[in-house]
Order: structure tokens, then C-alpha cells, then sequence
């Protein structure tokens, strides 16, 4: 998969750009901050609808403007499709296929995959567990765009069950339509987030084969590399006997009921705080070298390995998915190269150089490893040339 054709209007800091990418590497060269990333942030938005650099679509819209617009070319296999998506500030998101009539921006969804690594990713391993949900759910959503519903509907099922809870917060007791409304709601939740929940452990049991032998690659087998699922119904109330080690071979209904229990158990706790406890919303993924926990333990150069792992292992598991030539997705390496000591970068370098469309972002030529020969493009602000 590739994108040749690029265009960006009053998206970030550009007012207009037009960029014809090549398959093979495309680099784009220019001191920090004048828009290299912006480039590559403007494709992964193609691709999640979504920033790897910021949460909400405000700081995407060009200062002073209401309106931005990515235009792309994809090559996927053998189709080709333009798309155009609109981002509008306080609207709807709308987006076309070959020109078409505007739709909703997530049917675009799945067009396009690619793997973003970036300085970002350190949060994976270092940060909150809001980063580890978001990078299963990323991968889960462009493999099965199917499930942007279920998503939609879990955060809307949470956010209107939390506006009750908070409303009732401190109450010894509830009315009975209350209590009929809490309820409605623990079957929306346990219905919509264990599918969420299964389908993050099926997308787990893809990663951790690829995952660790990418980590013993980069790490040169130091130590071994694992992960394991945390959810909120295995650590207390009445399902704390359930070991996290289970919950891969429980079936969806299985854990609808397991999330069903812990609701219900946990009620008074769930009242007096005013907010829902238990769900995919309050999960994490454990990280493992050897036995110890990654986060807190790891050095910086295992951070950074275990972070690139678990981004080598979301191309393998795109490439299972889809293995006709043609169809493998386009790999990002945003500013990666220069926090790589030599030995990394050469690795990574290597292990990249294969793809269908590779495109990086280095301040100098320099940061750039040798390995990776392909078209240059020179980024000052505002514009994007040939070099």
C-alpha cells in the first residue's frame, strides 16, 4: 500500500501543500518545527481519523480557520482510491471516496493502514493506561472498522451512565425509575464493552508472538518481552478470583456476564463515587521484561525497544491480515532515528527497509541510516520541495 498523491488545505501549517509521494522511502528533511510531522500526522489522520500528537481535531485546523481539508491517493493492492476528508470545527467530520457524496468520515476507515512510530510511543510503555487501550482499540478499529460502532456506542453507554451516577452521587437509596434506568444501562455496558474486550484480547493474541521476537530483534535477546491483559472484573468484588491469565479463553458472553456481576456487586461503590468502575474503559495492558514490569523498570533504550516492538508487531499482524502484494501498510517513522543510539537505528533501519512506502522525518540527512535510499524532500514552513 501507498500513497502517491497528497494534499493538504489550511491543515496545520499549511495554508495549501501538494505532495507526490513515491513507493520504496520517502524522507522529508527540515529543522524542528516547520511541518515535517504535520505531513505524516496528516496521512495517520486518513487512516485512525485521529492524531498520534493530540486528542481532539481543534489543533489540526489551521490557526484563524474553521476548515481542513486531506486529500489522498491510495494504491491499496490493486485499487486505487482518492479520498477527502473534512475536518470542521464543531461539526461533523465528513469524507469522500472517489469523489463521491460526503459520508461520515468513519466509513473511510480501513482504506488506508499504517504503523506510526514516533517519540510518542515512549507513552506506551512509560505513561497512563489510557495510551495502552488506545493503541489495542487503533489496531482493533483498522482491522475491523465494523466495530467503530460498538466503540461509539460503549463511550456514549459510559458518558450517560456516569451523568446518572454523578446525579444520584451520596444516595442511600434510588427511585425505582432510577434503578430501572441504572439497569438499562449494566446491560448496554456489559453487552457493547465485552465485545470490546474480546475483540482487544483476540488483537493480544496476534501481537505477542510478533511483538516479542521484534523486541529479541532490536534488544539483541537480552530479555524476553511479554504482555498480559488487566481488566477492571479480575482485580476485586466478586470476580477477583479470576486470574488475568484466564481471560483470553473466556468467550464474549462469558465476560458480558463476568462485567454484569461486577456492576451489580459494586453498586453502593459505584453510587457514593459517582462513576462507573468496571469496564473496557478502565482496563490496561501489562508489559513485561522478564518478570519485572516494564513501566518504571525499563532504561531508556529498552523503552524505546519495547515501544518499537509493539509497533513492528501491528505491521505483521496488518500484513496476516491482508497478505496480497500490495496491501501491506505504510510505515511512519516520525523523528525516530535520532533518539536511537547506532546500534538500534541500524536494526530498525533494516527491518523497515522492505516495506511498500516507508516515509521518515529527520532534521538533518544525517539522522537518516544508510540503509534507507530513496526519494528526499526538503521541508521549510509552509512547503514541502524536492531536495
Amino acid at each position: 500500500m501507498y500513497i502517491s498523491q497528497l494534499s493538504l488545505t489550511d491543515f496545520r501549517s499549511y495554508a495549501q501543500a501538494d505532495v507526490r509521494l513515491s513507493p520504496g522511502i520517502n524522507v522529508l528533511i527540515g529543522p524542528n518545527g516547520v511541518g515535517k510531522t504535520n505531513i505524516v500526522e496528516a496521512i495517520g489522520y486518513l487512516a485512525n481519523l485521529s492524531s498520534h500528537r493530540v486528542s481532539n481535531d481543534g489543533p489540526l485546523l489551521r490557526f484563524g480557520t474553521e476548515r481542513a481539508v486531506i486529500r489522498g491517493t491510495v494504491h491499496h493492492a490493486d485499487r486505487v482510491s482518492s479520498l477527502e476528508v473534512e475536518i470542521t470545527s464543531g461539526k461533523i467530520n465528513k469524507a469522500r471516496i472517489n469523489r463521491a457524496n460526503p459520508v461520515r468520515a468513519r466509513e473511510i476507515l480501513g482504506i488506508v493502514r499504517t504503523v506510526l512510530f514516533a517519540p510518542e510511543d515512549l507513552s506506551l510503555i512509560k505513561s497512563e493506561p489510557s495510551f495502552r487501550r488506545k493503541f489495542l482499540d487503533d489496531l482493533l478499529l483498522s482491522l475491523r472498522p465494523v466495530e467503530v460502532g460498538t466503540k461509539t456506542d460503549y463511550d456514549r453507554i459510559v458518558k450517560q451512565r456516569n451523568a446518572l451516577l454523578k446525579s444520584v452521587r451520596g444516595r442511600s437509596a434510588l427511585s425505582t425509575s432510577q434503578e430501572a434506568t441504572l439497569q438499562a444501562w449494566d446491560l448496554q455496558l456489559a453487552a457493547t464493552g465485552a465485545r470490546i474486550m474480546r475483540g482487544r484480547l483476540k488483537i493480544l493474541e496476534l501481537l505477542e508472538p510478533y511483538m516479542a521476537a521484534a523486541y529479541a530483534d532490536l534488544a539483541d535477546g537480552a530479555k524476553t518481552a511479554s504482555m498480559q491483559y488487566l481488566s477492571s472484573i479480575s482485580s476485586e468484588g466478586p470476580t477477583a478470583e479470576l486470574d488475568h491469565s484466564e481471560l483470553p479463553q473466556l468467550g464474549q458472553d462469558q465476560l458480558q456476564e463476568l462485567l454484569l456481576q461486577a456492576l451489580e456487586a459494586n453498586r453502593s461503590r459505584e453510587l457514593e463515587r459517582g462513576i462507573t468502575l468496571f469496564g473496557p474503559h478502565r482496563d490496561d495492558l501489562a508489559l513485561y521484561l522478564g518478570h519485572t514490569p516494564a513501566k518504571g523498570y525499563a532504561s531508556h533504550g529498552e523503552t524505546w525497544s519495547f515501544a518499537l516492538a509493539l509497533r513492528l508487531a501491528a505491521y505483521r499482524v496488518f500484513g496476516d491480515d491482508d497478505p496480497r502484494p500490495g496491501a501491506g501498510p505504510i510505515l511512519i517513522l516520525d523523528d525516530v532515528f535520532a533518539e536511537l543510539d547506532a546500534t538500534r537505528r541500524d536494526r530498525l533501519a533494516h527491518i523497515v527497509a522492505g516495506a511498500e512506502q516507508v516515509l521518515v522525518t529527520a532534521a538533518v540527512p544525517e539522522d537518516v541510516p544508510k540503509a534507507l535510499k530513496g526519494a528526499f524532500f526538503q521541508v521549510s514552513p509552509g512547503q514541502v520541495d524536492d531536495a
